[in-house]
C-alpha cells in the first residue's frame, strides 16, 4: 500500500504507508504544563501510518470519545533508509521533506489509561490522530535547529514553538530513533510540541505553520 505525500508546489510523491515516530515531551514547557516530569533521554512511542490525514480541506475529530486536544508539531519526512545510528550527513540526506503536522490526543482517556499504569496507544493512534500537511522539501531548509512551528486557533496563537528549544534536537533525535528500529522511506517523524496544548471543539477554524515556510489555513469539521 502506498500513501500520496503532497509537497506546497503541488508535486507529489508515493511513498510505502509508513509508520509515524513520535517523541514525547521533547520540550521542557510542555513536560511542565502537563504536571509530567522532564525526560532525561527521548521518550518514542509510534502511530501507526493509517492514522495520517490530510490537512487540506479541514478534518474531523473523534468527540464521542471524551476531549481531543491538539499538538502541534514539526514532522520529518524520510525518504531513503536509516538505520543502526547513521551519521550527520545520512540524515541530512534522508530528509525528503518538513511540514507542520497536528498529534491529536484523547485526552481524558490517556489520562484514565496512565492512572491505572496501562499502555494508552488508543489515545495516540486513532483514525485521524496524525493530520499532515504539505510538506516543504528537505533541501530548502537551510537550518535545522531554526525552525518555528505556530498554531492559531479562532484567531489567537496558541502555540508558538522553535525548534532550538527542543530537548532532542531533529538530527540527533532521528539518530536515537534508527538505533532502535530502522526507518524507512514513507515514515514520518513528530518531533515533539510545544507548551500551550489544550481541546479542539468542532468549527474551530485554524491556522498551522512553519513561519517563514508554509502556511496553511483549516478547520475542523
Amino acid at each position: 500500500m502506498s500513501y500520496q505525500h503532497q509537497y506546497i508546489d503541488g508535486t507529489t510523491i508515493h511513498y510505502p504507508l509508513g509508520k509515524v515516530v513520535c517523541v514525547g515531551r521533547n520540550y521542557a514547557e510542555h513536560a511542565k504544563e502537563l504536571n509530567n516530569p522532564v525526560p532525561t533521554e527521548p521518550l518514542l512511542f509510534i502511530k501507526p501510518g493509517s492514522c495520517t490525514v490530510s490537512l487540506i480541506g479541514g478534518f474531523s475529530i473523534p468527540e464521542e470519545r471524551g476531549g481531543v486536544h491538539y499538538e502541534a508539531e514539526i514532522a520529518v519526512l524520510i525518504g531513503k533508509p536509516l538505520s543502526r545510528r547513521p551519521s550527520v550527513e545520512e540524515v541530512l540526506d534522508a530528509i525528503s521533506g518538513l511540514a507542520p503536522a497536528l498529534d491529536l490526543t484523547l485526552r481524558d482517556v490517556q489520562s484514565a489509561l496512565k492512572e491505572k499504569g496501562l499502555p494508552w496507544e488508543i489515545a495516540k493512534s486513532f483514525d485521524g490522530a496524525c493530520v499532515l500537511a504539505p510538506f516543504v522539501p528537505g533541501d530548502a531548509i537551510a537550518d535545522l535547529a531554526d525552525l518555528g512551528i505556530r498554531l492559531s486557533i479562532n484567531g489567537e496563537v496558541r502555540q508558538d514553538g522553535h525548534s532550538y528549544d527542543m530537548l532532542n534536537p531533529i538530527v540527533p533525535l532521528i539518530q536515537h530513533m534508527a538505533g532502535h528500529f530502522n526507518l524507512q522511506p514513507g515514515d514520518v517523524i513528530l518531533t515533539g510540541t510545544p507548551a500551550g496544548v489544550g481541546p479542539l471543539q468542532r468549527g474551530d477554524e485554524l491556522v498551522l505553520e512553519l513561519p517563514g515556510l508554509s502556511r496553511f489555513e483549516s478547520r475542523v469539521l
